[in-house]
C-alpha cells in the first residue's frame, strides 16, 4: 500500500489523469505594522513581528514564504526573510537614517509563497499591509544661539523684570532633544539671573556712576542636558536717570590772559525729559568777590587812576600808602596779599589821626567823599556806631563837625554846618538803608554834596536818603578839629581823649575832593570792572530771546519760550577780562534755571550747577631801565643854567619769555617785547641826600603836556607818577636835570633809577647813575694825558665837554694844542673801532645765567691802555643781554628761564 501511494505521487501532475490543485492558499500578514528605528540603526522593531502564515503549510513550496515585497521605491527599507517555514521576517533599513531629514515613513509590504514548486511557479501573495515606522532622534547636536550676542540698555535705580530674552536652538529631531531645556549665566560675580526661558533681569538697582555697561556669558542646554558648545555675549549698557538739568558742560574752563572772550558752555544743552514747556529762565552768575575789591579791576594807585579817569584835580587820599610823608596809615592793618591793591582792615580797635596838613580845607556846598568798603554786621553790637570818617572837636568839647559812619547797616552822613555860613534850620544828616552796606562785599561808595542835597552812590547806581533830620547850625568857636579815620576823636567831655566809635570792616581809597563833585561818568570809570560775562554776537540771539545783565556784567538772565534757542543762546555765554595782567586764580560760576510746563505754574526742577572759570597766571613783563650808567663831566656843566641831563641815552623796555623750558644749559625761551603801561618812576638819590641850597633835580612843567603824569622833588628824589606809556616815561624821564651850583663842595654823585607798573605789582631793574665832576685841574691833567700814553682814558659823548676840548684863536686857525689833541682823537677812534670788534665777539659767546653786578664799562687790558666804551651808543638797544631775575614773587629760585630780563651787558 505504502509503495503504491508513493508512486501516486511520484507521477506529475501533468501527467495525472486528473487535476491536483496543491498551492490553493494566499499569505497572510497583519493589515498593518508600526515599526521603531533609532537613527543611525539598520533593525526596524516592528509591533506586531513581522511574520507570515500560509495555510499550504505544511506542503512544501506552497506552504512556504520566500519573500517580503515593499512597494514604494523611496522607502530606504527591505523586508528579510528570517525561517520560510515559520514565516517569520525582519524589516531592515538600506542606509543611515536620519531623525533630522525625516521622521516617519510608511509604505506598504506583501508576503509571498514560494509557490507549487522549487521554481517557485504558481507563488502567491498576500493581502497589503501598511507599515509606519518612526525614526527614534539621538542627542548628536548642541544647542547653538540665535544671535551672535546680545544688546540691552536699562536705565539705572530700576528693577527690571525683564531686560532682554536670548534663544538658542538644537537641530535634533525630537522634542526631547531639540527642545532647550535650561539657560545659566556663566559670568561670575554679575547682578543678573536669568530664567529656563532665557529671560534675563537685574537683581539688584545698577548705578551709572559705578558702571555703565555689563557683559554677561550665557550658555544654553537642551532636555538631553547637552550644553552648547559656545557661550553668547549679552552687553547691558546702564543709562543715567533721565534727570531734567543741563548736560554737556564741563567743570573747568580755562582762560588764557589776553585771548579776549571765551566761550563757557560751548556744547551745553537743557534735558527736560521729554517734558513740553512753555518758558525757560536762566540766570548765569559770576562770583569774584574773592578777587581783590570785588573783581578783577585795575590795581594802580587812587590819583593814578582819579587821572586815567579823568577825575577833578584837587583830592586828598585820605588812605595812601604808608610812607614818610603819609605816616598816618602806617599803624593801621593792611592786605597786602590782594594783586597790589592797598586795602586798609578795621578791627575795632585801630584808628589813624589825619595830620592837620592834611586835612582838606574849604568844604562848602559843593564837595565828593568817595571810598571802598566791605562790611558785614557785627554780632552783638548792632546798636554802636561805626565811623569811617570823622571831623570833631581836639579838646573841650564833643561836637562832630562832618562824619560818615555805618548805624545798624544803614549809611549816615552828618554835615553840621558852621553858624557863620548859614543861620537857619538846615539838614544835617542823611539816612540810607542798603543791603548792600551789610553783605560784606566790596562796593564803592561816593557822596556828592551839593548842599542841601545829597547823593549816594553805590558801585555807580543813585540812590536819595530815605531819611534827612534837620538841626541848627555850630555855634562858632576857637577849638580845633580833628580829622580822624576808623574811629572818631572824642577830645572833651572825658577824663582822657580817646578814639570811640571803632569801624569794623575793610576800607580802601578814600578820598576827599573839596569845591566840586564828581560826574557819574567818573564814577562809573573808577568802579568797572575789567572782568565779566559776555555774549558773543548778539545779533544771533534772536527775537525771541531776551536777555539782561547787571551793571557790573557779574550777573546775567536769560528768558526764552524756545528751548532750542536757549540752548543756542546758551552756548554763546562768555567770559572776558580786558586787564593786560589780570589776577590770575579760580573765578566760581552759579547757574540756576526755572522752567514753566504748559498749564501750569512750574513742571520740572532743573537743579543749579557750579563751574569754574580758571584765569592763568600771565605772562610776567620784565621791565628793563637801560643805558649811559657813568657819565664824567665838567663842573662847569653842572652850573650851567640848563643844568647836566641825567638820563639823556635811557631806555625802558619790558619783555616776556615765551616758553618755560629751557632749550639747552645757559640758554632761554624766546623773548618778546610788550608794550604797557607804567605807573611811576622813582629817582633816588643814593648816600648823602641833595643840599637845597647848592643842589637840586628839575623837571620843567611843560615837558608833562599831553601826559598823564605829575611829579613830586625832594632832597631824597624825584617822583613821577601816573598811568601812562612807557616812551611817555623816557621822555620825561630823559629831561631830567641835574643842578649843583657849587659842585667842588659835593662828592661825585649816585642816583637809582627804578620803576613800577600795577602799584608795585611788577618792578623794573635798579640802574644805577654816578656822576663825576671833572674840576680845572683835573681837566688840565686830563688833557696832557691824552698827549702821553695814558693808563686810563674815558671816552664821553657830550657836546659841551667835546666843544671844550677844541679852543681856537679869534682868527679860526688851530692853536699846536689843539693839532695835538686831533691827532690824539685819530688815534683814539683806531681803538675805539677795536673796541667794537672786540664787543662783537663778546656778543657772540653763550651768555651767561648766573647773577652778576652791572658793569657799565666793557673794560680790557691792552698793554698800559684801558679804554671803556659806551655799549648803549655803539650797540643801542640791540645791545642788551639776558641775566637772571629773581625779584619776581612766586617764582622758585632756579627757573632758569622764567626769571631772564634784558639788561645792559
Amino acid at each position: 500500500m505504502t509503495d503504491i501511494l508513493s508512486l501516486f505521487f511520484s507521477i506529475p501532475l501533468s501527467h495525472t489523469p486528473f487535476s491536483i490543485v496543491v498551492n490553493k492558499h494566499k499569505p497572510w500578514i497583519e493589515t498593518s505594522y508600526h515599526g521603531v528605528i533609532t537613527e543611525n540603526m539598520d533593525i526596524v522593531l516592528l509591533d506586531p513581528p513581522l511574520v507570515a502564515l500560509d495555510k499550504d503549510a505544511p506542503v512544501p513550496y506552497a506552504g512556504e514564504i520566500c519573500a517580503f515585497k515593499i512597494h514604494g521605491l523611496e522607502a530606504p527599507f527591505e523586508a528579510v526573510v528570517l525561517n520560510g517555514t515559520s514565516g517569520e521576517g525582519q524589516l531592515r533599513a538600506r542606509g543611515p537614517v536620519d531623525c533630522e531629514l525625516q521622521k516617519e515613513y510608511t509604505f506598504i509590504i506583501q508576503a509571498h509563497d514560494c509557490g507549487a514548486g522549487p521554481g517557485g511557479t504558481g507563488g502567491k501573495k498576500s493581502h497589503k499591509a501598511v507599515v509606519h515606522i518612526q525614526v527614534n532622534d539621538v542627542n548628536e547636536f548642541s544647542p547653538v544661539f540665535r544671535e551672535a550676542q546680545y544688546h540691552a540698555a536699562v536705565t539705572e535705580e530700576k528693577i527690571y523684570d525683564n531686560i532682554l530674552q536670548v534663544e538658542a536652538t538644537d537641530q535634533d529631531c525630537s522634542p526631547q532633544y531639540s527642545q532647550i531645556c535650561n539657560y545659566q549665566i556663566t559670568t561670575s560675580n554679575t547682578p543678573f539671573a536669568i530664567d529656563r526661558n532665557g529671560n534675563i533681569r537685574n537683581t539688584e538697582k545698577l548705578s551709572f556712576d559705578k558702571q555703565q555697561q555689563y557683559e554677561v556669558l550665557v550658555t544654553a542646554f537642551d532636555c538631553g542636558q547637552k550644553r552648547s558648545t559656545e557661550s553668547v555675549a549679552v552687553h547691558i549698557d546702564v543709562k543715567p536717570v533721565c534727570k531734567p538739568g543741563w548736560q554737556g558742560w564741563n567743570k573747568r574752563v580755562d582762560y588764557e590772559p589776553g585771548t579776549g572772550s571765551k566761550q563757557l558752555f560751548p556744547k551745553m544743552h537743557l534735558e527736560t525729559c521729554g517734558g513740553p514747556l512753555s518758558s525757560v529762565r536762566t540766570m548765569v552768575e559770576l562770583q569774584t568777590s574773592h578777587i581783590g575789591k570785588g573783581c578783577d579791576r585795575e590795581t594802580y594807585s587812587e590819583k593814578s587812576l582819579q587821572k586815567l579817569c579823568g577825575a577833578s584835580s584837587g583830592s586828598t587820599d585820605l588812605l595812601p600808602a604808608p610812607s614818610v610823608s603819609t605816616n598816618w596809615t602806617a599803624s593801621l592793618v593792611t592786605d597786602s596779599g590782594r594783586d597790589s591793591d592797598l586795602i586798609f582792615r578795621f578791627d575795632g580797635r585801630h584808628a589813624a589821626k589825619i595830620p592837620d596838613q592834611m586835612v582838606p580845607q574849604n568844604l562848602t556846598d559843593q564837595f565828593t567823599i568817595a571810598t571802598w568798603m566791605k562790611h558785614g554786621p557785627t554780632p552783638g553790637l548792632r546798636a554802636e556806631k561805626e565811623t569811617l570818617l570823622c571831623n570833631s572837636d581836639k579838646t573841650e568839647m564833643n561836637r562832630h563837625h562832618y562824619s560818615l559812619y555805618v548805624h545798624n547797616c544803614r549809611l549816615v552822613f552828618l554835615l553840621r554846618r558852621d553858624f557863620t555860613q548859614v543861620d537857619t534850620f538846615r539838614p544835617a544828616e542823611f539816612h540810607w538803608k542798603l543791603e548792600q552796606i551789610c553783605d560784606k562785599e566790596w562796593h564803592y561808595y561816593v557822596i556828592n554834596v551839593e548842599f542841601p542835597v545829597v547823593t549816594l552812590y553805590v558801585d555807580g547806581v543813585t540812590y536819595d536818603p530815605y531819611l534827612v533830620t534837620d538841626d541848627w547850625p555850630i555855634h562858632p568857636s576857637q577849638i580845633d578839629v580833628q580829622l580822624t579815620l576808623g574811629a572818631c576823636w572824642q577830645g572833651g567831655e572825658v577824663t582822657m581823649p580817646r578814639f570811640t566809635q571803632y569801624f569794623r570792616g575793610s576800607l580802601s581809597g578814600l578820598t576827599i575832593r573839596p569845591g566840586k563833585i564828581e560826574s557819574q561818568k567818573v564814577i562809573s570809570c573808577l568802579q568797572a570792572c575789567k572782568e565779566g560775562l559776555d555774549i558773543n554776537s548778539l545779533e544771533s540771539l534772536g527775537k525771541g530771546i531776551k536777555f539782561h545783565f547787571n551793571p557790573a556784567q557779574s550777573i546775567l538772565v536769560m528768558e526764552g519760550e524756545d528751548l532750542e534757542n536757549m540752548n543756542a543762546a546758551l552756548r554763546k555765554v562768555s567770559y572776558i577780562n580786558s586787564r593786560q595782567f589780570p589776577t590770575p586764580g579760580i573765578r566760581h560760576l552759579h547757574i540756576s534755571t526755572s522752567v514753566q510746563c504748559f498749564g501750569e505754574d512750574t513742571c520740572i526742577s532743573i537743579p543749579d550747577i557750579d563751574a569754574v572759570v580758571m584765569v592763568l597766571q600771565p605772562s610776567e613783563p620784565r621791565i628793563t631801565i637801560a643805558g649811559v650808567d657813568r657819565l664824567t663831566r665838567p663842573a662847569a656843566d653842572l652850573r650851567g643854567p640848563a643844568g647836566l641831563t641825567l638820563f639823556q641815552d635811557l631806555h625802558i623796555i619790558s619783555t616776556v619769555t615765551k616758553g618755560d623750558t629751557c632749550l639747552s644749559v645757559g640758554r632761554l625761551g624766546v623773548q618778546e617785547e610788550i608794550i604797557h603801561n607804567l605807573d611811576y618812576c622813582d629817582i633816588l638819590v643814593l648816600g648823602e641826600e641833595l643840599r637845597p641850597e647848592q643842589e637840586s633835580l628839575q623837571l620843567q612843567r611843560s615837558t608833562l603836556l599831553g601826559k598823564h603824569l605829575d611829579t613830586t622833588n625832594s632832597t631824597s628824589g624825584m617822583s613821577i607818577y601816573g598811568v601812562d606809556s612807557m616812551s611817555n616815561y623816557e621822555q620825561v624821564i630823559r629831561q631830567v636835570h641835574y643842578h649843583n651850583w657849587h659842585p667842588t663842595q659835593t662828592p661825585d654823585r649816585k642816583f637809582r633809577l627804578t620803576c613800577s607798573e600795577l602799584n608795585g605789582r611788577y618792578t623794573s631793574n635798579e640802574f644805577t647813575l654816578e656822576i663825576s665832576v671833572l674840576h680845572k685841574s683835573e681837566a688840565g691833567e686830563h688833557v696832557n694825558q691824552m698827549v702821553a700814553p695814558p693808563q686810563y682814558m674815558q671816552v664821553v659823548h657830550h657836546p659841551a665837554m667835546v666843544h671844550s676840548l677844541y679852543p681856537t684863536h679869534g682868527s679860526g686857525v688851530p692853536s699846536a694844542a689843539t693839532v695835538v689833541i686831533v691827532i690824539c682823537i685819530a688815534a683814539l677812534v683806531v681803538v675805539v673801532v677795536l673796541g667794537i670788534y672786540r664787543i662783537h665777539l663778546t656778543h657772540q659767546q653763550e651768555c651767561r645765567s648766573s647773577d652778576t653786578t652791572k658793569e657799565g664799562e666793557l673794560d680790557w687790558n691792552d698793554s698800559a691802555l684801558n679804554i671803556t666804551v659806551n655799549p648803549m651808543e655803539v650797540r643801542g638797544r640791540g645791545g642788551l643781554k639776558t641775566k637772571p631775575w629773581r625779584r619776581n614773587k612766586g617764582r622758585k629760585e632756579g627757573e632758569c628761564c622764567r626769571n631772564q630780563i634784558l639788561e645792559q651787558p
